[in-house]
């Protein structure tokens, strides 16, 4: 007779109890790691099958045999599974993506018990993996009448979880955008199915195609990454030379760096970094249930396995345009066998004092970051410049009906005065001057009508900055929009937001001269100077601030650091003083300065005419903003 199947888990079952439940955080990490076994597995489909009574992923790859030993090795928890490049591929040739020997423990996230179900070459196996194993790490077996699959026929592995913790989005389109931002592997020779309720089976596409026909611009790192730039929607079609700065194709990124391999034995590695990163032309509609994933982020992923969904955090400021910022970076190094393993446990992370990923961190932060939200600020430039011409057009020509019409005004009135003083005096009845010049000022005012458009298609506030100043300037600007200050009638030539800024070809001082200066209108621009240091070698903002006191702007001051402000500046006046670290972006006030900065606001609102919020709502926003000192 046979002797019977045991199936023994080689590890302390309590590890099962405190790992199980906490390894991972969201479903989707989970199918990640098991779409990941099927990989290694050679498998060429993968099945998510999903109901409100389990969820199950099935693969036809080469499948387990008890025999031969590859159970034995399965359920060897936590132990190498490569150490070198030897052993680095896998049977078809694939590079494989498993090295911690934990990712069986995935599914274990999501339910207490999980069956495990395999056939290879006719030879059928089965148990179920368990939180709570019995005495000896032994497992129930799983008859082998019992295993059986539902798509497959022939070699495979179907893992089931049965009363799952976690869920599946209800619709297939929201299980496919969210397995694919964690497995972008996807292609003929590697297809993932879903099938939600016994509904029709549908194959993911690959994510980087999806993303590349909602995105302005694209920079791509290595040849294979070349043919994006063809996906990416080219609404400048007349102007070939706009599409060449926002398509940019770029040779993969390569840095040296020398590491001390498994063994001890310091080398010098070719860091190479591969992928793309793009900005959306709109946020709008993306992400469409407040469980997806982010739609905005920078995934890094080694042997085509995401290690970290979002870098996007730790290599950015938190500025608005990094909503429009998405990308996926491939470095194999990270997952170069003969090299300490560097990913966190639960493969949603990595360590982040390994050189490997400090390099990236800093090329991204430095190099690439900058660059796709420049192009992104290019871009809506392009978009935007001839509607803004347009408006400033319509303004222009307001403004020279304006002009005529007082021209007209002065003429007429004055000629209509004279000539009714004059008849006053010949005439022997007596006539009061005043009623006269009313009568003829009455019967002429429509000429002046005009004024009220000029005015409201002016803009309403400046904030006077310079680059340097731009998280504080931000701050201000984003204060400014939640107390109800509309961004079209703000002037912020360094805003992330277009509506706020003029076109690049317009000088800002023509338009302030035209418009402010030398208009009949006599409605002012209120300024927010950011006074610091900076601003001493800004010929721009110094000019700003002599035209504020030649045309007696009303003004106030958020000044930052020890700078202090000098004359034409109302300097008698309190200023706001906000403390800020260049290098990296941080802002700092005390709480009364805190409370004047929220006072500031609230006063400029009210002088124009707008709503703010209570002190209390400002502080609290302020607050969760910026460090407040003790």
């Amino acid at each position: 007779m046979e002797k019977e199947k045991e199936y023994k888990i080689q590890i302390d079952p309590r590890i099962l109890e405190l790992l199980g439940p906490n390894l991972y955080t969201n479903i989707y990490y989970v199918l990640a790691e098991l779409i990941a076994n099927a990989y290694d597995a050679d498998a060429h489909n993968v099945y998510i099958i999903g109901n409100e009574n389990e969820i199950r992923v099935e693969d036809d790859g080469h499948g387990m045999s008890y025999s031969n030993g590859d159970i034995s090795r399965y359920l060897g928890v936590a132990k190498v599974s490569r150490t070198d490049e030897s052993d680095s591929y896998t049977p078809l040739g694939r590079k494989k993506m498993g090295r911690k020997g934990i990712g069986k423990l995935a599914a274990l996230s999501v339910s207490s018990d999980v069956y495990v179900m395999t056939i290879r070459d006719g030879e059928k196996s089965g148990f179920v993996l368990t939180r709570h194993p019995e005495e000896g790490g032994l497992l129930k077996p799983i008859e082998d009448d019992d295993v059986k699959f539902l798509c497959v026929h022939g070699n495979g592995t179907t893992v089931i979880m049965p009363k799952p913790e976690y869920h599946l989005h209800k619709t297939v389109e929201a299980v496919k955008r969210n397995i694919i931002n964690i497995f972008p592997l996807v292609d003929s020779d590697f297809k993932i199915h879903i099938i939600l309720d016994g509904k029709k089976d549908i194959v993911i596409s690959r994510l980087d195609d999806v993303f590349a026909k909602s995105l302005c611009a694209i920079i791509t790192l290595g040849e294979e990454y070349r043919y994006l730039i063809n996906k990416v929607p080219n609404p400048f079609k007349d102007k070939p030379e706009r599409r060449e700065r926002l398509c940019v194709v770029r040779p993969l990124y390569s840095q040296e760096l020398k590491m001390k391999d498994n063994k001890g034995t310091e080398k010098v590695y070719n860091l190479e970094i591969k992928g793309w990163i793009g900005a959306y032309q709109s946020t709008k509609g993306r992400k469409k249930d407040p469980n997806d994933f982010p739609d905005n982020f920078i995934s890094l992923y080694a042997n085509k396995k995401m290690g970290e969904f979002n870098i996007l955090p730790k290599v950015g400021k938190n500025s608005l345009n990094e909503s429009y910022v998405v990308g996926q970076l491939y470095i194999d190094l990270f997952e170069l066998s003969e090299l300490p393993d560097m990913a966190l446990s639960n493969r949603q992370g990595y360590k982040s004092d390994d050189p490997r990923y400090i390099a990236v961190i800093n090329f991204v932060r430095q190099k690439l970051l900058p660059a796709i939200l420049n192009m992104r600020v290019t871009y809506t430039n392009f978009k935007n410049s001839d509607i803004k011409k347009k408006e400033i057009s319509i303004m222009q020509k307001h403004e020279d009906d304006l002009k005529r019409n007082v021209k007209r005004f002065k003429e007429r009135a004055s000629q209509e005065i004279s000539n009714g003083v004059e008849a006053a005096q010949k005439s022997s009845e007596p006539h009061n001057i005043k009623d006269i010049v009313d009568t003829v000022i009455n019967e002429n005012i429509p000429f002046l009508g005009i004024k009220k458009k000029v005015d409201e298609s002016k803009k309403r506030i400046l904030i006077s900055q310079t680059g340097k100043d731009k998280n504080v300037s931000d701050l201000v600007y984003n204060f400014l929009l939640s107390n109800n200050v509309p961004a079209k009638v703000i002037l912020y030539s360094n805003c992330d937001d277009e509506v706020s800024r003029i076109p690049d070809d317009v000088p800002i001082f023509d338009y302030l001269r035209d418009f402010f200066v030398n208009s009949y209108s006599d409605q002012k621009i209120y300024v927010i100077f950011i006074t610091s240091k900076n601003i001493m070698s800004s010929f721009g903002t110094m000019a700003e601030i002599g035209a504020a006191w030649i045309t007696r702007s009303e003004h106030k001051i958020i000044n930052i650091n020890d700078f202090r402000p000098e004359r034409p500046l109302n300097v008698e006046s309190t200023w706001q003083n906000t403390k800020y670290e260049e290098e990296n972006g941080a802002i700092s006030m005390t709480r009364l300065n805190a409370d004047l900065f929220c006072s500031k606001i609230e006063d400029v609102c009210k002088k124009l005419g707008y709503t703010p919020n209570n002190r209390k709502e400002n502080m609290e926003k302020l607050v969760s903003l910026i460090t407040i000192e003790k």
